[in-house]
């Protein structure tokens, strides 16, 4: 084999290390993931595609107002346990009430410009214990979420990221707030 083969084939095989080097730091840090229902609605919508940035989570805890994606009991007609896409309305510490269609959070009532509508359902009068987060949908008259037994207080080690990026629809590109 002569020398210029042999410094192609290196060449090449550099090229293809670096590559999967490159795309398994970049499956370790971020994740897509793809809106199902309309829970979010309106700030997401069924079918927008989301980057999900895993570091922040292992790095500081969740903030209120963070939308995050964290793995659920519920489970898919397959069997899999469903992720649900919420909005992080209370942390580790805080006092949550819902009461008359209002949420207050440590006795303030949270100012919610991006909810579907201006009325929460549910009574809910608790602390948020260590370790867990109360996520709700925007959309809620339909987001199954922290209200409900079945979701309940979501513990922060079932958290897989948090939504920062929409890729689709195209005309919605751009990052999450």
């Amino acid at each position: 084999m002569n020398d210029k083969l042999k410094k192609e084939i290196i060449e090449w095989v550099k090229t293809i290390a670096i590559s999967l080097v490159i795309a398994f730091v970049i499956t370790q840090f971020i994740r897509p993931t793809l809106v199902k229902g309309y829970s979010m609605y309106p700030t997401l919508e069924e079918n927008d595609y989301l980057i999900i940035n895993k570091i922040p989570y292992t790095i500081h805890e969740p903030a209120r107002g963070d939308i995050v994606v964290f793995k659920s009991h519920l489970t898919q007609e397959n069997g899999k346990e469903k992720d649900l896409v919420k909005r992080v309305i209370a942390v580790p510490g805080d006092k949550i009430k819902i009461i008359n269609g209002k949420v207050y959070v440590n006795g303030k009532e949270l100012k919610e410009t991006y909810i579907n509508g201006n009325y929460t359902d549910g009574y809910i009068d608790t602390t948020v214990p260590e370790g867990y987060i109360f996520a709700m949908g925007d959309n809620r008259p339909n987001s199954l979420d922290s209200r409900d037994p079945r979701v309940g207080m979501v513990s922060e080690d079932d958290i897989i990221g948090r939504a920062f990026l929409r890729l689709y629809p195209f005309n919605k590109i751009g990052i999450l707030k």
